[in-house]
């Protein structure tokens, strides 16, 4: 949306926007070139990332003293079960900062009125749980570019649906964060992904940054800055563009002392959580070291 020719109306609502987007990433709303973050980044940790064999109490207390401040889980049907969840990760002195919906298997850019509903009740579902679990925010795959939806179709259908989950996302006061994947929307345009989360004209709809998903079109850094204040969340992954292949932080191609720097830029304290494969305690502490040396800008 142009700045310049926005209305008063439009204006305020932006505003709001910011000022929600800013609150949940943890950051002092000072404009998209604030003052260096002076708290750190806060460290999470997808829940499917911990041993398997554990209970979900004892997930929640390794993940605690590897260094990890926050989980990000999965929709559950049964809300009992999750506001007992959420509790449990509590206890243990964490807390469950987001819920990881998706939305490839049922995109609101499919034409297939069947499929929307699907889309519409799984992110129901998805923001419920967050609610049980005292998480903030829901992640989102808004579209998929292919036969069945080209980019301005798949911008148009989006924001006909999209919009009718907001009125449960602002009772619950739940944030639909979009994530850029590789799905074949934007992924070169920052510029054009800051537009499509502006025209929803809601503070319930903001980013969630992934860090390794834009590297191959472009500098992370460059994403941070024009996105700012819109960045709720953020997915730690780095990636090597000579063999296309996903590797551990800090061993790819990501200009980590750049991406700390822009995150700083923008006022983002949030939490960061990698999303890459499990494993034991050993290597749960050493990717936590490794989201130290990022956090240092190193």
């Amino acid at each position: 949306m142009d700045n310049t020719s926005m209305g008063r109306r439009n204006f305020f609502k932006a505003t709001a926007a910011a000022t929600l987007a800013a609150s949940i990433a943890g950051a002092p709303l000072t404009g998209t070139a604030a003052e260096p973050a002076v708290a750190p980044l806060k460290k999470a940790l997808q829940l499917g990332m911990l041993p398997e064999k554990l209970s979900n109490a004892e997930k929640f207390k390794l993940a605690k003293a590897c260094g990890y401040e926050g989980i990000e889980a999965s929709p559950m049907a049964d809300l009992d079960a999750a506001k007992k969840m959420g509790e449990t990760a509590r206890a243990a002195g964490i807390r469950i900062h987001s819920v990881l919906y998706g939305g490839w298997e049922a995109p609101f850019s499919d034409p297939d009125p069947k499929v929307i509903e699907k889309g519409l009740k799984g992110m129901e579902t998805a923001l419920r749980t967050a609610h049980a679990m005292q998480a903030d925010a829901v992640l989102l795959v808004p579209v998929v570019v292919n036969a069945k939806a080209t980019t301005a179709e798949a911008f148009e259908r989006s924001h006909q649906h999209i919009p009718k989950l907001l009125p449960l996302a602002e009772e619950l006061k739940i944030v639909i964060a979009i994530e850029e994947v590789w799905n074949g929307f934007l992924l070169d345009n920052p510029r054009e992904f800051a537009r499509y989360l502006d025209e929803f004209k809601s503070p319930w709809v903001g980013a969630y940054f992934d860090v390794g998903n834009v590297l191959k079109y472009g500098p992370p850094e460059e994403w941070i800055r024009i996105l700012g204040k819109r960045i709720v969340k953020v997915h730690l992954k780095d990636f090597k563009k000579k063999g296309e292949k996903w590797v551990n932080l800090r061993d790819g191609d990501v200009n980590w002392p750049e991406v700390r720097k822009a995150f700083s830029e923008v006022g983002y304290t949030g939490f960061v959580t990698p999303e890459l494969a499990g494993g034991d305690e050993k290597y749960l502490r050493d990717l936590s070291q490794r989201i130290d040396l990022i956090e240092a800008g190193k």
